[in-house]
């Protein structure tokens, strides 16, 4: 997953934040940090993948995990953690700047990309699991459907049943996704038909 670091442009006397008043956060970073932040989590990841990245997406050039710290006001293991994670999504990158010792990061910028990338990676994966999970648990509602006993048999048909439109609804989902990936568009009629038809 790492890719190599990128070589950013030389260093100027200008490019580094040289106070600690262009260190602070603008009041438009802190709310777009918040608000990706809460996304981030609304999503399962952790706020402060979210509160990184956006401070490096708004920045105007790489930044050094200490600008980071200070800036968030957060610890440097915090700091560290986060964009070690951020550097396994591909949603942040290393760079070297000649002239600078400190080990720089800046953020990806292409969104499709990003959210390409987490979509493959994840959730993908997540409908994976239920397939199987799904799957499995029709072959056990089968073999309970062969059961001469009337109460436990009625119950597994209705199950065989119920878990049947769950898996194809689970591959319906895994074909979107897959469409939604490769190509940036979805028809979303099938699915809309099956739903219907519930």
């Amino acid at each position: 997953m790492g890719t190599q670091p990128r070589v950013a442009e030389p260093v100027t006397p200008q490019s580094p934040p040289e106070n600690r008043a262009e260190r602070e956060l603008w009041p438009s970073e802190i709310a777009v940090g918040e608000a990706v932040g809460r996304l981030m989590e609304f999503w399962g990841f952790k706020r402060n993948m979210g509160r990184v990245w956006s401070v490096l997406y708004l920045s105007d050039r790489p930044l050094a995990a200490r600008h980071l710290k200070e800036g968030l006001g957060a610890s440097v293991g915090t700091v560290s953690m986060t964009l070690t994670e951020l550097q396994r999504w591909g949603v942040v990158r290393q760079v070297w700047q000649k002239g600078s010792r400190s080990r720089l990061y800046e953020a990806e910028t292409d969104l499709w990309k990003m959210i390409t990338r987490v979509l493959r990676e994840r959730e993908r994966r997540e409908i994976e699991l239920a397939l199987q999970d799904f799957e499995g648990a029709l072959e056990h509602a089968r073999d309970r459907a062969k059961t001469k006993e009337p109460v436990a048999r009625a119950r597994a048909k209705v199950q065989q049943e119920r878990i049947a439109a769950l898996l194809k609804f689970a591959r319906m989902g895994r074909t979107l996704l897959d469409a939604l990936v490769t190509t940036g568009r979805v028809d979303l009629s099938p699915l809309a038909r099956f739903l219907r038809r519930r």
